[in-house]
């Protein structure tokens, strides 16, 4: 009887063990917004979503740059072909001139393609560029915005801070590698 209660203890520690893990991770919350004293500014931290994008002063450029872009057709049918087969993560700061610039028109380009937006994984860090609430010291990150496409894991292409060419011809160039 007494090995049954303690078995039965035991299950009940490992069941409310679990149960206190997940709900750490479920408790990781998106759009995370803090101070950055370097700037002396509110900033977006950590793990977002598109919501995220369009609150505060970051949402009026998210609004025009998506608005007023105009990707070639022709290119979004090629993107269109393959990019589903990829997972993206941007890194971006919603301090930086260059995100409030590239973040829309990626995510322009994206919705014309059908793309999965639960494929993307927008990760916001501050001026240091640390994104506070978790560790991204793997993406190796020098500029913003990054925008990392992956295709089963691996790394296929990135770019980094402002297109080459433009941000579908350089997204068609990494995404054509998918095999």
């Amino acid at each position: 009887m007494q090995s049954i209660l303690i078995i039965m203890k035991n299950r009940i520690v490992i069941l409310a063990s679990l149960l206190f893990a997940s709900a750490l991770l479920m408790g990781q919350s998106k759009n995370t917004i803090v101070t950055d004293t370097q700037l002396n500014k509110n900033v977006l931290v950590g793990s977002c979503n598109r919501n995220g994008l369009k609150m505060d002063l970051f949402g009026k450029y998210y609004a025009t740059q998506y608005q007023a872009y105009r990707p070639s057709d022709k290119l979004i049918k090629k993107i269109a072909q393959k990019i589903d087969q990829t997972k993206i993560t941007v890194v971006f700061g919603s301090w930086c001139s260059d995100s409030k610039i590239q973040v829309p028109r990626l995510y322009k380009i994206l919705d014309k393609t059908g793309y999965n937006e639960n494929d993307i994984h927008l990760i916001a860090v501050n001026s240091s560029l640390r994104a506070l609430t978790m560790d991204i010291s793997n993406l190796d990150i020098k500029r913003i915005p990054t925008i990392i496409v992956y295709q089963d894991g691996k790394e296929l292409g990135r770019i980094v801070e402002s297109p080459k060419k433009s941000l579908e011809k350089d997204l068609w160039k990494i995404v054509k590698k998918v095999h």
